[in-house]
């Protein structure tokens, strides 16, 4: 007789086994027909499944992670089975949910068009309007590998192939005529789908992600419980193209990559500029909080990575060298074990503790040509690294004190919205317990007092220590995994980092791995698709153009720019033979916060007609008025 205990605290007794459906139906009429799966102890369940024993359940709704999640594999076992509908011979391969939506692989050699994806989804549309009933069944490993064969679903047997041994196959049919491999949970028929779905694009995509196999194509689709969601994220994506850094880093003048060198970006002045500024703001802050600036080189002998278990761990993704004398160097994918080495000059005492050293550090790590995305994703980077020496003691202050430092510095640039992830000790860890111990309840602590929003991945700390990851949300809703924060418990040691303790003794100190922006070039390609292109007056790249109206006021424009460049104002002239308005729209265009008009009656009266970024008024104004202005808005946000 099983007692059910439900999230609310109640608990239910049967007389018998009881599935989730009768179980729902039990608890309520509107829950019965909004149940999707349920949760039978921490693992997800088909609603038909039959709950034998004592168990705490969850019913489990469109409202919930996992009840979305549940409706997006249905859709793409859905686009599946309307692919091989609509053209037999197709095979299928995966087919997960991912972040927003789901995607599945095929086999075909004809390439899929937008006119396809379009068929796909009114077939997906019609089988879920037929309500096809969905069945899961249990089969041996040898019938199932022979059934997929004699199908022609070679990659599917292939699969099932790779499986352990001591894994259950689960099959899942949808209706009498379709049925794939596959773990579960599912939704009982296809009409809890509903119809907010929507077919996004095609891709190229390796079978099983080896550039050495076959080439599939992967549909993407994205699905949603409801219409109102999914228009919701199909403005978002409208937005997110529109802001799109590749195209705003060209309309602004500021990068651009070549084939010669993927992943590595070609500044252009402008992008430079912001470049530099970033860092600098970056190096006042640091410089307040107590950092000292160091810089190491960036090809290192290969005996050091050796030591710091890096060439073991990450030699896949090193670039390296062989040099005439047969030594062997690697250019640098972290500027940790150059760090410890500076931390190793010279004797350090305790009192010297904490030692904070930071670093614009480039390093080059290699990334597969398929996975670089402008800024976003490259093989050379600039970390603002920054690697704090401390005692046991000092990692609760240090954590605090990193913590608020970051979310000092995203608020400066406009990110108010963070969410904090905490992943603690993993299995496999050195270090001892009481270390680790010290180390999660210091980050807890500064996760706390910070009161933002935060989730605890359970063991999913690095194996050397617990860590925090900072989470942007950005101006259209989407996520920017960002900031680190990282207790090492493990590199010092290995690298022969001491230090000299009260009692005379040498200790190994606690280094704590610290990301503010992560990457340089990655957070300005968020911070232009944050702004759209409309940075911050302080950080744009080009803060004015000063235009002329014909060529007898370029004396007058070459004056004005004159002041403003001597007043460290990033401006530019435009002298050319062009109209006022064509000059306008063109440098409204490139993101240029202040235009600069002077014509004959600014001329006459010392004075500039000005308009910004975003509006359509214009206001004349004496110089002297337009330059306090602008020096007030580009001083450093310090404070």
């Amino acid at each position: 007789m099983p007692q059910i205990k439900l999230l609310d605290g109640n608990k239910v007794s049967f007389t018998k086994s009881i599935s989730g459906f009768e179980l729902s139906k039990k608890i309520s009429k509107s829950l019965e027909k909004s149940a999707l799966i349920m949760e039978v102890d921490g693992e997800l369940k088909d609603l038909s499944h039959e709950i034998t024993k004592d168990s705490n359940v969850r019913i489990i709704t469109s409202k919930d992670k996992e009840g979305l999640e549940v409706i997006r594999h249905d859709a793409a076992h859905i686009m599946a089975m309307a692919v091989q509908e609509l053209y037999p011979g197709t095979q299928v391969t995966i087919g997960p949910v991912i972040e927003n939506g789901f995607y599945y692989d095929f086999a075909r050699k004809e390439p899929f068009t937008s006119d396809d994806l379009e068929n796909i989804e009114k077939r997906m549309s019609e089988i879920i309007d037929r309500n096809v009933k969905t069945k899961r069944e249990v089969w041996e490993r040898k019938k199932a590998i022979e059934h997929f064969k004699k199908i022609g679903e070679k990659y599917k047997a292939e699969i099932i192939e790779s499986i352990p041994q001591n894994e259950e196959l689960s099959i899942y049919h949808h209706g009498d005529n379709w049925h794939d491999l596959c773990r579960g949970p599912h939704l009982d028929s296809s009409s809890k789908i509903g119809k907010a779905f929507k077919l996004t694009k095609v891709s190229g995509a390796y079978w099983r992600g080896d550039s050495n196999n076959e080439m599939l194509q992967r549909i993407y689709g994205t699905c949603w419980s409801s219409k109102k969601d999914l228009d919701e994220y199909l403005n978002r994506l409208e937005e997110a193209e529109k802001r799109d850094h590749r195209k705003l880093g060209k309309e602004m003048d500021l990068f651009h990559f070549r084939e010669e060198s993927p992943g590595s970006v070609f500044w252009h002045e402008k992008g430079w500029l912001l470049f530099q500024r970033l860092v600098e703001y970056m190096r006042m802050k640091q410089r307040l909080a107590g950092y000292k600036e160091i810089n190491t080189p960036e090809l290192l002998d290969k005996t050091l990575w050796e030591k710091s278990g890096h060439w073991e761990k990450f030699g896949e993704h090193m670039f390296t060298s062989e040099t005439p004398d047969e030594k062997t160097f690697a250019v640098k994918p972290m500027n940790c074990p150059g760090c410890v080495q500076v931390f190793n000059q010279g004797l350090k005492s305790y009192r010297d503790l904490p030692l904070k050293l930071s670093e614009f550090g480039k390093v080059h790590r290699y990334e597969p040509s398929g996975a670089l995305h402008g800024l976003l994703r490259v093989r050379a980077f600039t970390q603002d690294d920054a690697h704090i020496f401390c005692t046991e003691d000092q990692i609760t202050e240090e954590s605090l004190s990193v913590t608020n430092l970051i979310l000092e510095i995203y608020k400066d640039l406009g990110f108010k919205d963070v969410i904090l992830k905490y992943s603690d000790r993993p299995k496999q860890r050195v270090g001892e317990d009481k270390i680790w111990d010290k180390s999660e309840a210091a980050l807890l602590t500064a996760i706390k007092k910070s009161k933002l929003e935060y989730t605890i991945n359970k063991g999913e700390g690095a194996f050397y220590g617990p860590k925090i990851e900072f989470v942007l949300r950005d101006a259209i809703g989407r996520d920017w995994q960002c900031g680190t924060l990282q207790v090492d418990l493990n590199l010092p040691g290995r690298l022969g980092a001491t230090y000299v303790a009260k009692d005379g003794t040498k200790k190994v100190p606690v280094m704590l791995h610290r990301a503010l922006f992560g990457s340089l070039e990655r957070f300005i390609g968020i911070l232009i698709e944050n702004y759209a292109g409309k940075m911050p007056f302080w950080l744009s790249p080009a803060q004015a153009v000063v235009c002329s109206i014909t060529d007898e006021n370029n004396k007058y424009v070459k004056k004005i720019f004159e002041d403003l460049f001597k007043e460290g104002i990033k401006c530019e002239m435009d002298l050319r033979n062009e109209k006022i308005n064509y000059k306008i729209r063109e440098h409204s265009l490139a993101k240029i916060p202040y235009i600069i008009v002077c014509g004959k009656k600014e001329v006459l009266e010392n004075t500039v007609t000005v308009r910004k970024l975003g509006s359509d008024k214009q206001e004349t104004i004496k110089k002297e008025k337009l330059i306090k202005s602008m020096l007030d808005l580009n001083k450093l946000p310090l404070n």
